[in-house]
């Protein structure tokens, strides 16, 4: 094709990059997208370059440059020439020959706060063939979302979430983004929370600036990229033959609600100026507005708010009606413009005064709706309440209110357990927020005030305290490495329990899994009546795991005051193998009875406890009750014995995994192994942090399963394939 089809100087298929960057020896590759922005010069995203399991850089990259509409694609070597000095996911790549293509990359940002439409190229896995194939990307940019160095884009066709744990937009990473023909973004993550329908890009305008990223564009092209502000046009009606039923139901639904048309005008004009656009001049028709209403998440909600304090009777209901339509059709978010900014301004007071408060209450006020993934953290930042709004703007309302109003929606109902946990002032000003809020949609006061009051009383109940910090690890031989799947729950008294979720449940390493264990006790003493014991920690293992030293794994030093301490030292730490439970079904009522008969009964093993059929002979007869074993004994033979005692459901066991025969027994001795049960585990802490504090010393290192009386909640099997949120987009 003719190489002169594309003349303008916005998105070019041209400059579409295929990146390929892997080990040649290993065999292993990573596929990520580009965008040739010069001659020699391809943008693409840093992480695309990079061997995930090291961080270190791929040997090899290769470039593809082109698209299949245009010819023959050209294939390139390519290195790294400059990345991001503050580690943001941008990467230049300097490929080894020139490809002039007539044109020149146009840079920009958004102006304004309106949505804009945007479109890009890449090679996302959800296209894949036999071979990669170009898909072209194309949404809305709402400005108002996002955060610092982050664009929100939702696209509008977008693939099905895979299941397997990996990302449908796989391989899109590195994407250029554009909007009105300027490059604004270049695309790192996919967003799991959003079902595949969001991605994440980096924006031009973070970069851009850099000294070294300038000087090489310059050199290349002659200038420096200058960003021109990217303003969003009003939308206008399309023709009649070719509006959805949507808008034309919505236009019907509107005409309602205006008394004659410079009604509407006015409030489109004020509409479309509190949404971002330049409004001087605008004299919409009644499609026209319906376009303004479509074009912007929360322009009918801001519209309704508008109405809301002047409409009356038949008008109010006709409000109320529209608002019901909208969210059964999900055309557009629960909360105006004015709203949301208001909520989050409070909920950024809550989460830096109760970091703890936004989880905890979300599982005690939406107890039977799928959360966000976000609220299953075990605390959130003020930057977090973005996530929670949004998340639960989405979720669906439930039963409807009394006389055919209105439910009311979840993001409320939350709202009103978190003012009844903060109390007076700050709680008074999430009421008046709900209330008004409750108000504009046309709700109840009575449907508001059963919630509010559910709140209350449930406000004024002594929560139920954690009883145990639960993590459950999984090793995840495929990640290659010392790397474990990781799950942590927060066990009550009363049972109940809340799995919590991160942001990033990649396999990690020790270190990262003693990070998040703490992360999570840390949440759990700053709940109300907790107490400020050392919390107890099960940590769940299969029977390999039962060799794991969790306890004496580090979170890191915070700061540099304080030196890093194992978990062990800090909390009492045991270990749990349900999984020998499935083995022997008998075992859960073998510890059952041990635990009630034979609490004060030890067994401790020595010469002359004779070999593993003795030890079974013991357990079944002399000691059929015994809740505790303390093994002593040769290292080649203790995991055996070990074995035995837990599926012949022995509740409790200590062992010194550093010791080789009983000649080593004495080394226990310091933490009365068969003293005070109920003052073992504590015993153990403070022998693991007297360790700590003296590491040149040879002393024991005891390990100890504890099987709680009464069954830890048995989740799901932990999945070495999980999906994760914010997970790159290659």
């Amino acid at each position: 094709m003719s190489s002169g089809r594309w003349t303008r100087s916005d998105m070019d298929p041209r400059r579409l990059a295929l990146i390929r960057s892997g080990d040649t020896v290993e065999g292993r590759l990573t596929v990520g997208s580009g965008y040739l922005i010069a001659p020699r010069l391809v943008l693409t995203a840093r992480h695309v370059l990079e061997d995930r399991d090291t961080g270190t850089l791929w040997p090899v990259i290769t470039v593809r440059v082109g698209h299949h509409l245009d010819g023959e694609t050209t294939r390139v070597d390519a290195e790294l020439l400059w990345a991001h000095p503050d580690g943001l996911d941008v990467a230049l790549l300097r490929i080894d020959r020139e490809i002039d293509l007539p044109g020149s990359v146009r840079w920009g940002c958004p102006a304004s706060t309106a949505p804009l439409p945007y479109e890009g190229l890449g090679y996302p896995w959800a296209a894949k063939g036999e071979t990669r194939a170009p898909e072209h990307l194309r949404g809305v940019l709402p400005v108002l979302s996002g955060g610092k160095d982050r664009y929100v884009l939702d696209q509008g066709p977008a693939p099905t979430a895979r299941t397997d744990g990996g990302n449908a937009w796989g391989g899109a990473s590195g994407a250029a983004i554009f909007c009105g023909g300027h490059l604004v973004g270049v695309v790192t993550e996919e967003d799991h929370a959003y079902g595949a329908r969001r991605l994440i890009a980096l924006p031009v305008s973070s970069f851009s600036g850099d000294g070294g990223f300038a000087s090489h564009v310059e050199e290349q092209t002659g200038r420096s990229p200058e960003l021109s502000a990217i303003g969003a046009s009003l939308p206008e009606a399309r023709p009649v033959a070719e509006r959805t039923p949507a808008e034309r139901e919505l236009e019907k639904l509107l005409a309602p609600l205006f008394s004659y048309p410079g009604v509407r005008v006015d409030h489109a004009r004020a509409l479309a100026r509190e949404l971002g656009y330049e409004a001087e001049g605008y004299e919409p028709t009644a499609a026209d507005l319906v376009a303004l209403l479509m074009a912007h998440p929360r322009a009918l909600a801001s519209l309704g708010e508008a109405l809301a304090s002047s409409v009356q009777g038949t008008a109010r209901a006709a409000l109320t009606h529209l608002f019901s339509w909208a969210r059964a059709l999900d055309c557009g978010l629960l909360l105006s413009v004015n709203e949301y900014d208001a909520l989050i301004g409070l909920l950024r007071q809550v989460c830096e005064k109760q970091p703890a408060l936004l989880p905890r209450t979300a599982g005690e006020a939406l107890r039977y709706v799928v959360l966000p993934e976000i609220l299953t953290r075990p605390q959130l930042g003020e930057d977090d309440v973005f996530g929670v709004v949004e998340g639960l703007e989405d979720l669906s309302d439930g039963v409807s209110g009394p006389e055919g109003a209105p439910p009311v929606p979840a993001l409320l109902r939350l709202v009103e357990y978190v003012a009844a946990a903060m109390g007076d002032g700050l709680g008074d000003d999430l009421r008046a927020w709900s209330g008004k809020t409750a108000r504009r949609l046309g709700i109840h006061a009575g449907a508001l005030g059963e919630r509010r009051a559910d709140a209350a009383q449930w406000a004024k109940r002594a929560a139920s305290p954690v009883s145990r910090v639960v993590m459950e690890l999984a090793h995840d031989p495929a990640a290659g490495g010392d790397r474990y799947r990781v799950r942590i729950l927060l066990v009550r008294d009363d049972g109940s329990y809340r799995v919590l979720k991160e942001a990033e449940s990649e396999p990690k390493t020790p270190r990262e899994a003693a990070s998040s264990l703490s992360e999570a006790v840390f949440a759990v003493t700053q709940e109300p009546g907790q107490g400020d014991h050392a919390p107890w920690v099960t940590v769940v293992v299969d029977r390999a795991g039962l060799d794991l030293a969790v306890d004496e794994w580090e979170p890191g030093a915070l700061d540099n005051i304080l030196p890093a301490w194992p978990i062990g030292g800090d909390y009492r730490v045991s270990l749990s193998c349900p999984e020998l439970s499935d083995q022997r079904p008998q075992r859960e009522g073998d510890q059952v009875r041990r635990w009630k008969n034979g609490r004060a009964s030890v067994l401790v093993t020595s010469q002359t406890s004779g070999d593993a059929r003795q030890l079974v002979n013991l357990l079944k007869t002399k000691h059929r009750d015994t809740a505790r074993v303390v093994l002593h004994g040769p290292a080649n033979e203790r995991r055996s014995w070990l074995l035995t005692c837990l599926v012949l459901g022995v509740p409790v066991v200590l062992w010194d995994r550093e010791a080789t025969g009983y000649e080593d027994a004495g080394r226990l001795e310091g933490l009365a192994p068969a003293g005070d049960l109920e003052g073992l585990p504590e015993r153990v802490r403070v022998f693991r942090s007297d360790s700590a504090a003296c590491p040149a010393e040879r002393r024991a290192r005891p390990s100890l399963v504890w099987e709680p009386e009464g069954c830890l909640p048995r989740t799901e099997s932990l999945q070495l394939r999980d999906p994760w949120r914010g997970s790159h987009a290659s």
